[in-house]
């Protein structure tokens, strides 16, 4: 094997190699040469006895340039020929040199040898498998993948119970947790949205709220949280302030928005977590506590993962495979410790609650029927421009039907309480850009009230409802069961995986958004890395300089940051999953790239 250097550049060869080459170089070279001659020695006047045509001076001149400009160019491939022969010849009279960069120990001392690892390299080759009660490669591989119809329940099973399972000591405890999932772009823009909608839905919130401490609410999406507090006075941010520390209000998750899991990096779906966590530490003094993930089309342990190292402890999911919900609802494991598959110490568990129906609306959240749930969704009043698919409306709460209904809901929180391990049951009241207007905000909480009061004041009936936050939720959940020196469920299973591919029903998979819309896919990826890059050469500047120095360009330093942030922000803005995942309409992906 011969290696030699020609200007810039590194030449390596085998010997027979060299010698085969040089071997076909000269004999090309005799072949061109021989033809040349028979062309000059047979046709001197330039005549094609082939083509039985005249040349004219012109074409003969062109064809003689052409033949000179040819035997210039095996006259260069000669020398280069040449050369290569001679510093062969150099390479193999010159001894090695150990500092050369053509003979270090990278090169020189290649080969296919295996390598020995110090036990302390890698302990992930040396551990066991990490120990796990679940793992969704298993369910995915075991479960029957059959739509069976269920009876109300449809993707499930008809659900009974033991009215005497509750008593004086032990008691149903219900969470009614008041919701809106607004997108930040979707079938309208992100500005349309909150022109339209969420402005509306987060001024409702403070006005409906502020004077009654039974009110709770939760918000996610910190993007329009943002927006819409640049616009308020300093009295609503006072009163908003005052809603968190009550804890009336609960921001969850804290992202910049509800990041997809599928198609988002890891890095991207960092940064919106940082850019939201940052907004809201210097603007509220805030820190969440518990992950809300309702709408993504599945879920990665990646996300699990970051929620843990952020601090939070808990976390809500539910776009779940209805045959995966099913398995765990019947083995009564929709609540588990999401594990990751290296964690040998399980530090980084985290509690996760999966919703166990078909979508997070009114409709599908009080119980197994939403024929009945649905009648308890108070915006679908007679009057309002929503209604029930089952034909079966909504009636105003009275003394007169009080008792009847809220025997009904208390039956389909009953039923849903048997598929969870403990006597504290989460219903979501909620939907899409929900409690937009005043009015629905004094028809749910009103009338809702009135069934948490009969219900509490039947003490018969062994339950206590009232209106809460995931904290609330989670923190009573945790009073009520036995908790490890991690403060976690001790009796909840584990489980190791992820939750993909998605399907609602049948064998509706949510798959096409994984290479959908491809060019904005790209387009998120270099803004990704060109933003990256731009982070660590600011870091960098930041280190080198003096303090003086810093001191008189402050003015441009905070003009530079000021563009980190808003480019944060716009990536953060695509992670959302209506946006990088390529569900929107077509003009609100083009505002998406406009940004």
């Amino acid at each position: 094997m011969y290696r030699f250097r020609l200007g810039t550049s590194v030449f390596q060869f085998r010997k027979h190699t060299i010698s085969l080459s040089i071997l076909r170089g000269s004999l090309l070279l005799g072949i061109l040469y021989l033809l040349y001659r028979t062309m000059h020695s047979k046709f001197p006047d330039g005549t094609n006895p082939i083509r039985r045509t005249e040349i004219n001076k012109g074409e003969l001149s062109l064809l003689e340039q052409r033949l000179e400009n040819l035997e210039k160019e095996l006259q260069r491939n000669r020398e280069m020929l040449a050369q290569v022969k001679e510093t062969v010849r150099n390479v193999i009279k010159v001894e090695p040199n150990p500092n050369s960069m053509l003979f270090g120990p990278v090169l020189h001392k290649a080969n296919r040898s295996s390598v020995n690892l110090s036990m302390f390299d890698c302990q992930l080759c040396l551990e066991s498998s990490v120990i796990s009660d679940e793992n969704t490669l298993d369910i995915y591989e075991n479960i029957e993948f059959e739509n069976k119809d269920g009876g109300v329940w449809k993707q499930g099973w008809n659900i009974e119970y033991d009215p005497l399972q509750w008593n004086e000591q032990k008691k149903l405890k219900i969470f009614v947790v008041p919701h809106s999932h607004n997108d930040p772009g979707w079938i309208k823009t992100f500005e349309k949205y909150f022109k339209d909608q969420t402005q509306h839905i987060l001024n409702n919130m403070v006005l409906k709220m502020k004077d009654d401490k039974k009110k709770k609410f939760i918000w996610a999406e910190v993007s329009f949280f943002a927006l819409w507090w640049e616009k308020i006075d300093a009295n609503t941010q006072y009163a908003v302030k005052k809603l968190l520390s009550d804890g009336q209000l609960e921001i969850v998750t804290g992202g910049w928005v509800m990041n997809d899991e599928a198609t988002a990096h890891y890095f991207a779906m960092i940064e919106q977590m940082i850019e939201g966590h940052q907004w809201l530490e210097q603007n509220l003094d805030y820190k969440p506590k518990n992950g809300w993930a309702i709408d993504p089309f599945g879920l990665s342990p990646t996300m699990a993962y970051l929620l843990r190292r952020m601090g939070l402890d808990n976390m809500v999911i539910q776009r779940v495979h209805y045959s995966v919900k099913k398995y765990l609802a019947m083995n009564k494991g929709l609540e588990f410790l999401w594990r990751q598959p290296w964690d040998q110490n399980h530090t980084m568990d985290i509690l996760c609650h999966t919703m166990p129906f078909y979508s997070y609306d009114i409709p599908h959240s009080c119980g197994p029927d939403p024929k009945i749930c649905c009648q308890f969704d108070f915006k679908r009043l007679p009057g309002n421009k929503v209604n029930c698919p089952w034909r079966v409306p909504p009636v105003p709460i009275t003394q007169e039907n009080v008792a009847d209904r809220a025997w009904l809901l208390l039956d389909q929180y009953r039923k849903k309480a048997q598929l969870f391990r403990t006597d504290v049951v989460m219903i979501q009241l909620g939907d899409d850009f929900r409690y937009d207007k005043a009015h629905e905000w004094d028809q749910q909480f009103n009338n809702y009230q009135k069934i948490f009061d009969y219900i509490n004041s039947r003490k018969d009936w062994h339950a206590e409802a009232k209106f809460g936050t995931l904290e609330d939720y989670f923190s009573t959940l945790r009073k009520v069961t036995d908790v490890d020196y991690r403060n976690m469920p001790a009796n909840f299973p584990s489980l190791i995986g992820d939750f993909f591919t998605y399907a609602d029903r049948d064998d509706h998979y949510w798959s096409g958004y994984f290479t959908s819309r491809p060019f904005y896919k790209n387009m998120d990826r270099a803004l990704e890395a060109h933003l990256r890059g731009a982070e660590i050469l600011f870091s960098l500047m930041m280190t080198k300089m003096e303090k003086q120095t810093m001191t008189s360009i402050m003015p441009y330093i905070s003009v530079l940051m000021g563009d980190l942030v808003s480019s944060r922000r716009t990536l953060g803005l695509f992670q959302h999953h209506d946006a990088i995942t390529g569900t929107s309409k077509d003009h609100v992906v083009i505002d998406y790239a406009s940004k």
